[in-house]
């Protein structure tokens, strides 16, 4: 059987350690990842190997040859563009077309028994084996589901946390039947688990997994390049590791030089001709490289070396990279998490912080303090951005200095030329920050369209009229000190996931671009803002009735930029109404949840004494809206969903309403009553945007004061909802609580459990598990539904070390059984 070593990855998400290296060709434990995977493959008597390779090819070529030196036989595909893991596979089929044959990443590392896999292949008579394993965060790898027999059920490539219902993931690693390429266009991008397996599962072709045993990592960050090093020096992989044993875990390569006086800590790897000095202190999960020089009183712990180095004296090296060539100089200080990449020159008495990158071919003077200029800072997270955009405290973690490297990265994603609509709230933060945005977009060519201080559906909504997208900088709502940068596509959308990730590499690997003098982008401050929006909005929200209704309504404006749309909009509504709050406050950008409590108890208490028939109270931005009753009681976000989904449902009759699955299934009942029906959606709001989009929606709302008029957003509005709930009211001539009263009460109740990262996958398996024969939803994290209704439904948070759980019965008891019940699951899989 042949082989098939698929080599052509740029590993972007790992420079600058590829940026002039192809990732297979990284060294671990001082060899070469790809070759750490030939010696599995010659191991297994699979000597005939096909290696695809296309970023950095030749070097590929050049170090490997044609395998003579491995004992093996190689021979080389070369890609002239990026084809997908199967389009690369595809264009070797010439050499692969007699026989079944395996395919394996030349980037993980692995001592997974392909003897095994393979008969598991033949005694199946499998079509594709998919290898299979278990790992603790499933989150960057494509999550398999197979049966009892091994046949394959589902694949999900690169899940959401809320899409994590497994642990075990796809390898990657496959043995193939030649018949497989049938199903492989070529020379087009192709994917195994995206386009070539649904295709197969969907004819009913025999596709199997196995679940291997061992040791698999897949080599993708720094993180785990790392570990890695440290998980083969610990002895957890089989691999062979060149020269001999000096003491337990010191390994010394042939003709290496090593001081007696120096201090050596295993686990730990000195290359071949390295030469390390007296005084010198090397300690655990250390590798130097071939022809390093460590002088004397230098220290080097948890650090990874490449060949070539020179490592000055009194130097300090802790949890650190270090590419090739380079040069550390005497009492240079490099912390943890940083990485220095090929040929580059850290002066004297310098010092690199943790978690900072320095591209190839940089000189950082004697003296400095690095953390600008030649590096990307991490913000100790996976990615940018959380449940609101980029977020984090005001010129702590968000400084201008981000946001023009992340303005700067949103431009490169966008063409020369484009317009891009920016607004902020009425925080002096936001204003600050704005400005830098503004001037990094102009930089890289781009138009600018700047709103300032507007609600947050304004500026949604400008956005969408000819922008190719728009950003927005508000302070995170109920955190003073923390603000949100969030960036709108051309629909005024927030980022797809896609988008995002395309943003996080950009800016990752601060490639931006910069316009020539003469491409410098325009700034323009458009006029007559609110009155465009307030008269689109009454030209597509229906408003008939209100006039003649005699309706009074009390508004509350908290202090915040939805005072600034109101006056000409209630004015024009021709509505008896009184204002409260109105003037901006920049002290308060934004209210705590006792703040919002005690404004809406004095909202309820104007509205009674006044007989009015409800009132309103929007957030600072004018994205969410509370509700109080004629009788002056506070209508709470769950309820105030109900309401306004019955108000809606009566009066349209038919249609779909978005809504996500936490929601209680008396809304269920409520839409069927008058004849429309619920589509469930992710708890995310991009999922109830993109429901809300479809003309056949009617309405949408996430149970927190969101909510979507679809007729004219498909965002969340708070001026629209209003206006549309005046206009409800008018026609159905019911009061709030009237409507309140005839909707049966639910018993949802919510959970939060602490979760470490690790082990998210395994409770997310643990759960299915656990749930048996019971009918299992996994639109969003897995909710299990009882014989009897009851509910309970299991997410893991995108963003923090916790783990959701709602749960919904006929009474509170109910569900709070159902609740503690499976909070033990969660709880004993995170142990």
């Amino acid at each position: 059987m042949k082989a098939v070593v698929m080599a052509g990855g740029e590993g972007t998400r790992l420079r600058p350690m590829t940026s002039s290296m192809p990732k297979p060709l990284l060294p671990v434990a001082n060899r070469p990842i790809m070759e750490h995977v030939l010696r599995l493959l010659k191991r297994h008597g699979l000597n005939e190997t096909v290696v695809t390779v296309q970023f950095l090819a030749s070097l590929v070529k050049n170090y490997f040859g044609d395998g003579e030196e491995l004992g093996m036989e190689l021979t080389y595909a070369n890609e002239e563009k990026p084809l997908g893991t199967a389009g690369s596979v595809k264009n070797a089929e010439e050499a692969l077309k007699d026989d079944a044959f395996l395919v394996i990443s030349g980037d993980a590392l692995t001592d997974f028994d392909l003897t095994e896999l393979i008969n598991f292949h033949k005694e199946k008579g499998a079509l594709v084996t998919v290898c299979l394993t278990r790992v603790p965060n499933p989150l960057e790898f494509g999550i398999t589901i197979v049966d009892e027999e091994g046949k394959v059920e589902r694949f999900l490539e690169k899940p959401t946390w809320g899409q994590v219902f497994s642990d075990t993931v796809n390898t990657g690693i496959y043995v193939m039947e030649p018949e497989v390429f049938d199903y492989v266009e070529a020379d087009v991008p192709v994917d195994w688990s995206g386009d070539v397996f649904p295709q197969l599962m969907k004819e009913g072709k025999p596709i199997y997994g196995y679940v291997a045993e061992g040791y698999w990592e897949d080599v993708g960050t720094h993180e785990s390049y790392v570990k890695a090093q440290a998980d083969v020096l610990e002895g957890k992989v089989d691999v062979e590791i060149d020269g001999f044993e000096l003491s337990p875990g010191v390994w010394i390569a042939e003709g290496a030089e090593v001081h007696p006086d120096a201090v050596l800590r295993g686990p730990l790897y000195i290359g071949d001709y390295a030469k390390v000095e007296a005084g010198v202190e090397i300690r655990e999960h250390t590798v130097v490289g071939s022809n390093v020089v460590v002088k004397s009183g230098a220290f080097l712990h948890k650090t990874v070396v490449h060949d070539n180095v020179y490592i000055g004296q009194h130097s300090n090296l802790r949890g650190c990279v270090v590419g090739k060539n380079t040069d550390i100089m005497r009492a240079a200080r490099i912390e943890d998490g940083a990485v220095i990449g090929d040929e580059c020159l850290v002066g004297e008495e310098s010092i690199i912080q943790g978690n900072v990158r320095v591209y190839p071919f940089k000189t950082i003077e004697a003296g400095a303090f690095v953390n600008t200029s030649v590096i990307w800072e991490s913000r100790g997270q996976a990615h940018l951005f959380g449940a609101r955009g980029v977020s984090g405290i005001l010129n702590v973690e968000i400084t201008p200095e981000l946001a023009v490297r992340l303005a700067g990265a949103y431009a490169t994603t966008l063409k020369k030329g484009s317009t891009v609509t920016t607004a902020r709230d009425h925080s002096r933060g936001a204003r600050a920050l704005k400005r830098a945005v503004i001037s990094a977009l102009q930089a890289s060519a781009i138009d600018v369209r700047d709103l300032e201080n507007v609600p947050l559906p304004v500026a949604r909504q400008q956005t969408a009229r000819g922008s190719a997208g728009g950003i927005m900088i508000r302070t995170t709502p109920g955190v003073p000190d923390s603000v949100d940068i969030m960036f709108f596509d051309s629909q005024g959308a927030d980022l797809s996931q896609g988008s995002q990730r395309k943003l996080d590499r950009v800016f990752a690997r601060q490639e931006y671009r910069r316009a020539f003098p003469g491409e410098i982008g325009d700034l323009h401050f458009p006029a007559s803002v609110f009155d465009s929006y307030t008269g689109s909005l009454l030209r597509n929200v229906d408003t008939t009735g209100i006039a003649e209704s005699g309706l009074k309504v009390v508004v509350d404006a908290s202090n915040g930029s939805a005072g600034l749309v109101l006056p000409s909009l209630l004015g024009k509504l021709g509505v008896d109404s009184l204002t409260i709050n109105p003037g901006l406050d920049e002290s308060r950008p934004t209210e705590t949840g006792d703040m919002r409590r005690s404004g809406l108890v004095r909202l309820g208490e104007i509205v009674a004494s006044s007989r009015a028939a409800f009132g309103v109270r929007f957030d600072p931005v004018g994205e969410r809206l509370s509700l109080v009753d004629e009788k002056g009681r506070i209508v709470e976000d769950d309820r105030a969903l109900l309401v306004m989904l019955d108000l809606v449902a009566a009066e349209r009759r038919s249609g779909r309403v978005a809504l996500p699955v936490t929601t209680t299934r008396i809304a269920e009942q409520v839409a069927a009553y008058h004849g429309t029906q619920v589509e469930w959606t992710t708890t995310s709001p991009d999922d109830l945007t993109r429901v809300g989009g479809d003309e056949t929606t009617i309405f949408g709302g996430d149970g927190r004061g969101g909510f979507i008029v679809p007729e004219f957003s498909s965002v969340f509005d708070g001026t629209a909802a209003f206006v549309r709930l005046i206009g409800l009211v008018a026609r159905t001539q019911l009061t709030l609580s009237q409507i309140d009263a005839r909707i049966p009460r639910a018993h949802v109740l919510k959970r939060d459990l602490a979760t470490p990262w690790a082990v998210k996958g395994l409770v997310m398996r643990r759960v299915v598990e656990a749930a048996g024969n019971r009918f299992v939803d996994t639109t969003d994290g897995v909710r299990v539904v009882e014989t009897d209704g009851r509910w309970v439904m299991v997410l893991p948070d995108p963003a923090e070390a916790v783990t959701h759980l709602w749960a919904e019965g006929p009474d509170d008891a109910s569900a709070q059984a159902l609740l503690d019940e499976w909070s033990s699951v969660v709880d004993s899989a995170g142990r």
